[in-house]
Parts: structure tokens; sequence; C-alpha cells
């Protein structure tokens, strides 16, 4: 097929060339083994990835220089061999693995091809985390095909860029891939490549709206954007759509265990999901999905008769389902608890106020107490009095925040996720 697969650095890849790449590399690369593949996308990284797929081995994304990271990642996936990716040239090194493990042999003797993803590790150790990359392709084959050219900005290793690097192939779509997420970079890219498709997260959204370099670009190509990982604030997704106007947003939903689930219906923050696929026991969501993980590596599996325990707090508004945080990231003020995004949503209805994280700070009379950065043109004491007025009507006195920072940025982590300060 001549149709444009994967521009990557201003270069075109057809299908066949793709297809011819992959070809070629199956001969070279290992068969049915752990496999670690290091570095971000590309176009040899993507041909690699696929060629061990067509091998049958079970291949761990790893997008760092880190050499201790990659070193303890690549043993708790006990892994056999390490793939690093240099521009268009790329290594086979031998490891050895200090353990095995059942869930992934049993896969390997099946003769199928695996996925290893890992947790962000934020609040705990990064859990190694095992697919059947079958079922995660298979259950993406009927795709229609598309002429759309989709930007790959969610990484190598996390879930939603594998799901968007396989649903593109799958539709015949261009992928159009970079190194640089920069906002200025990522516009400059939608106008040069008529990118139709942006798959991001609320905080690179927030960055890109503050940066204002949208405005210096045509974006008449750009369709589509969706969003995912972290909760979207309704004031922000508003602001979206006012400086997007001719852009549908849509939010997906999943989880790095249970695979990408569901695309809202509607530009809100809510998502749906088939009555025999969730269940919500104390305020906490559980899945059961098709593309459901088939283990952890490297702790204990708490799936119970199938369903996974997400650790996102949610409720039903009528037929459909929104995320309220997470479980972990509950504040105990004196053992009253909140959750810290609530408390976000309120605040960034305060036009004034650009941007916000709220976290807890250590208090030895009431075990934590509420804190939070701000991004604003306001002087310290006057953002403190417009959000002390503002949330005394509203919340109760305890989710009051009652230490104030002015910060330039939020700080987000390298997944483009907010970086809420819990330990």
């Amino acid at each position: 097929m001549s149709k444009i697969a994967i521009i990557w650095r201003d270069k075109f890849y057809s299908y066949d060339k793709l297809n011819t790449k992959v070809n070629k590399l199956k001969s070279t690369l290992p068969k049915s083994e752990v496999v670690v593949l290091l570095g971000g996308f590309s176009f040899l990284n993507i041909a690699i990835f696929l060629a061990l797929y067509e091998n049958k081995n079970v291949i761990v994304p790893i997008n760092s220089q880190n050499f201790d990271e990659i070193a303890l990642k690549s043993n708790e996936a006990n892994a056999d061999k390490i793939i690093s990716v240099k521009d268009d040239k790329f290594n086979i090194k031998s490891v050895k693995s200090t353990k095995s493990n059942p869930l992934t042999k049993s896969l390997i003797n099946a003769q199928k091809s695996g996925l290893i993803i890992f947790s962000s590790g934020t609040l705990s150790k990064p859990k190694a985390i095992l697919h059947d990359l079958e079922n995660l392709r298979e259950n993406l084959a009927q795709k229609r095909q598309n002429n759309l050219r989709i930007l790959l900005f969610l990484l190598s290793d996390h879930i939603g860029g594998i799901n968007t690097l396989l649903s593109g192939l799958a539709s015949a779509s261009t992928l159009v891939i970079t190194d640089d997420f920069g906002t200025k970079n990522i516009c400059d890219l939608i106008q040069k490549h008529k990118i139709n498709v942006l798959p991001t997260t609320p905080s690179f959204l927030n960055l890109l709206l503050l940066s204002k370099d949208y405005e210096k670009q045509d974006f008449s190509s750009l369709r589509l954007i969706t969003y995912g990982t972290e909760k979207m604030s309704k004031s922000l997704l508003n602001r979206l759509k006012t400086a997007f106007k001719k852009v549908k947003f849509i939010q997906t939903f999943g989880t790095s265990e249970s695979g990408i689930m569901s695309i809202s219906q509607g530009e809100n923050t809510l998502f749906s999901l088939n009555e025999n696929e969730y269940k919500i026991v104390n305020d906490e969501l559980y899945l059961k999905s098709k593309t459901a993980f088939l283990g952890y590596l490297n702790t204990q599996n708490e799936n119970s008769d199938g369903w996974f325990k997400t650790g996102d707090l949610a409720r039903k508004v009528g037929d459909k389902i929104e995320i309220l945080g997470r479980n972990k990231e509950l504040i105990n003020v004196g053992g009253n608890k909140l959750i810290a995004s609530e408390i976000e949503e309120l605040i960034l209805e305060l036009t004034q106020i650009k941007d916000v994280v709220v976290y807890p700070l250590k208090n030895e009379i009431l075990g934590q107490v509420v804190a939070c950065d701000l991004v604003c043109d306001l002087s310290l004491e006057e953002a403190k009095m417009l959000i002390r007025n503002f949330l005394k009507e509203r919340v109760l006195s305890y989710k009051i925040p009652v230490k104030f920072n002015i910060v330039k940025q939020i700080k987000i982590t390298d997944r483009f996720k907010k970086d809420r300060k819990f330990s």
C-alpha cells in the first residue's frame, strides 16, 4: 500500500515500506522471548515492535534513558533481551533473568505475543502489567479505514500510546511522530502536517491554552482532540471549547490493566460503559473488560472473579459514570476526607486562576491539612482572599486550603499528568 503510514522527522514512510521493513527484521530479531524495547516511537521502533509481535515475543517498551530504571524494569519483567533503538540503528543485548514468571511462561508456551506495561509508580513501586497483545490487537482489527492524520502524542510505554499506535495502523491512518512535546512544536506539527486527531491529556491541553502558541498557527485541519489518563475539569473543558470552536472533544477511559474501554458520547467529563463491564462498590470503580490484563508479574494479583479494582473513586450520573479522583489521593484532615480534584475543580471556576494543584501537608494535630499551588497574575494575599471567600460558601471549612503558593507552572510528570505531590 502506497499510503503513508508514518511521518517521522519530516520523512514519509508508506505502509509498503513499513511491511517490508517488518518482514526483513523478523529474521534477525528474537523469537518467543521476553524482549525490552528501549526508546520512544520512531519508524524503526514501530517496525521492531511489529516484528517482535509477529515473532511471538512478550514486548516490554521502556521510554527512558535512566540506566537504573531500565535495569529495574528489565529485571521485574524477567527479560531475555534488550533492544536499544537510536535513529536508524538498533542493538540487541542478551541479559540473564534472575527469575521466571508462570504468567509470562504460559503465554510464550502458547505461542502468543504479549505486552508488559509498567504503571507510573507515582505513589508506589511500578507494577509490571502483562497483557495478551494479540487480544489487544484483535480488539482493534475491525477499525474502519480512514484518511486521518493522528499525532502519536502518548508515549510508547503507555497503554494510551500503544492503543493509538495499534488503532491508527488498523484504520490505515497516518501516524505523525515527535520527540519534542513542547507546546510550540506540537502546534507547528499540527499546521505543517495537517493533523486531524490529537490524543493527549488535560494537563497538556491546559499548558497549550496558557502558552497561546496555538494562536500563531493554522489549526483548520484539526477535527478531534481526545483526552484521558487523568480527570478533566469542567472549567478547563469549557475554556478549550471556546478556544477551539471547530474541534470536537472526546473523553477516552481505560487503565493500564483494562486497556482502553470507552469513548465518551458528547463533549463532557462523563463516559459510558456496558452494565456488565463495571460496578461501583463503596464509591470505588471495578472493571471487567475484554482487553483485561493477565496479571501483575511483581506484586499480588487482587482480581476477584475477573473484576479489577481500579482505585478510582466514581459515581453514577444518570446512565453515565464520573471519575471523582484516586482513592490514594484522598486528603485526611483530622478524620474528615476530601478529594483533591474536587477542590481544584471549584478553584478553577475562578477566571483569575489559570491552573491549580491541591495536595496534603503534614500537620501534627490534624494529620494533614490542605495546600495548593496556583498559577495566576494575582499577589499571594489577593489569591488567598479570593479563594477562601469563594470556597467558604461552597464547602466545609476543613476542605479550604490553609497554605497557598504562587508558581509559574504546575509541574507535570513525564506522562503529561499533573504531579499531585502525594507520597
